[in-house]
């Protein structure tokens, strides 16, 4: 790290003017910029004004001592973590362990060593410095951050509104000509854009709710809903990527009511998205069973399906805090992003609830959420 001395400022401090002469042509050679004080009083107006980075700073003063002028410094406003050294002539231990106690950074004792003066302040120096790069590269990298998660949000806000459109005209284009007379591979096509566009609506609107989860814009809006009813309302949903499979989706419940205290629109996404990769992952012609259990003061929902199963070194890497980008295939090479799982997750914690899995490979996977009756937290 390279340092440039003049961007630094030395306020010195002591009564004694030969002293702060000394001082400062040892410093100034440095090519330091330099402030001088001769009391203790003067010392605090000019660190107020200048706000200097380093102070070296006398102990035995009149009007008010080193001692006083560092605690005022150490419990003020301004820059209080200023780093300071000080000179003392007293050769007392006691009297060191008191400077370090109130805020001092090092010392020195008179008559200092003019080598040993030059490389404590260079340390000093290094250390703001260091601190300084430090504080700016986290600033960086939170700007960095924050602009990320803007622009994925508007992306994802931008994109969805059209891309809600096209996927309406592709459902009613596919619905309205499935028993017209036309062209078989035509039709193939524009039933196989219509499930694409289906799985990237999706896709989009996960990354905008994850974007305003990171950002601190997704808030929660808490009511009684029926989790059966939604449930049962969201298979409809998947209605073209479960024919295009041929796969069935059962909800098996003790009662056709379950109700809780809780957020819809989250609650959906995670049903969707466990729905959405229950289907991935099934072949073609098998089942899903979605298992509603009611208990006596949380409800666990368990979507199973009977596909390819998850290999047990993959499984480490199901649900684990890790960054997004873990892609996986589907049972007809549908590629997913490892997204879904990733909101599931953390919007079940969101709502105050748990998720787990079993899995064996080549028989299917189990995807369970538990979550509270009653919102355990005060929005």
């Amino acid at each position: 790290m390279e340092i440039n001395n003049s961007d630094y400022k030395i306020l010195i401090v002591d009564d004694v003017k030969a002293n702060v002469m000394l001082l400062k042509a040892l410093v100034k050679k440095n090519d330091f910029q330099i402030i001088e004080a001769y009391d203790g009083k003067q010392a605090l107006e000019m660190f107020e004004e200048h706000k200097p980075n380093l102070i070296l700073l006398d102990i035995m003063m009149p009007i008010l001592d080193g001692y006083q002028v560092l605690e005022k410094i150490r419990t003020g406003d301004v820059n209080p973590d200023v780093s300071i050294i000080l000179i003392t002539a007293l050769d007392n231990k006691e009297e060191v362990v008191k400077g370090f106690s109130a805020g001092a950074n090092d010392y020195i004792s008179k008559p200092f060593n003019n080598k040993e003066l030059e490389a404590r302040v260079r340390h000093q120096i290094s250390l703001i410095a260091a601190k300084h790069e430090i504080e700016q590269k986290t600033k960086d990298l939170i700007s960095a951050i924050k602009n990320r998660d803007k622009l994925y949000s508007v992306i994802a806000h931008d994109l969805r509104s059209p891309l809600s459109s096209v996927k309406m005209i592709l459902n009613l284009l596919v619905s309205e000509l499935k028993n017209c007379d036309i062209n078989k591979d035509l039709y193939e096509l524009l039933d196989e854009s219509n499930r694409t566009t289906e799985n990237l609506f999706i896709l989009l609107d996960n990354l905008l709710k994850w974007t305003k989860n990171q950002i601190g814009k997704l808030h929660l809006t808490i009511q009684k809903i029926d989790i059966v009813g939604i449930t049962h309302g969201l298979i409809d949903l998947y209605s073209l990527m479960t024919q295009g499979k041929n796969i069935k989706i059962n909800v098996i419940s003790d009662t056709e009511s379950i109700e809780i205290t809780s957020d819809t629109d989250i609650f959906k996404t995670i049903i969707r998205n466990l729905m959405s990769n229950a289907i991935k992952f099934s072949y073609s012609g098998s089942k899903i069973n979605i298992y509603i259990k009611e208990k006596e003061n949380s409800v666990e929902i368990c979507v199973e399906d009977f596909g390819c199963g998850i290999s047990p070194e993959k499984q480490a890497l199901i649900l684990a805090d890790k960054e997004i980008g873990y892609t996986s295939y589907g049972t007809n090479n549908e590629e997913g992003s490892g997204l879904g799982l990733n909101l599931c997750k953390e919007f079940t914690e969101k709502l105050g609830g748990e998720i787990w899995f079993e899995s064996e490979l080549n028989k299917g996977s189990k995807f369970y959420i538990s979550l509270p009756k009653e919102f355990p937290y005060a929005i």
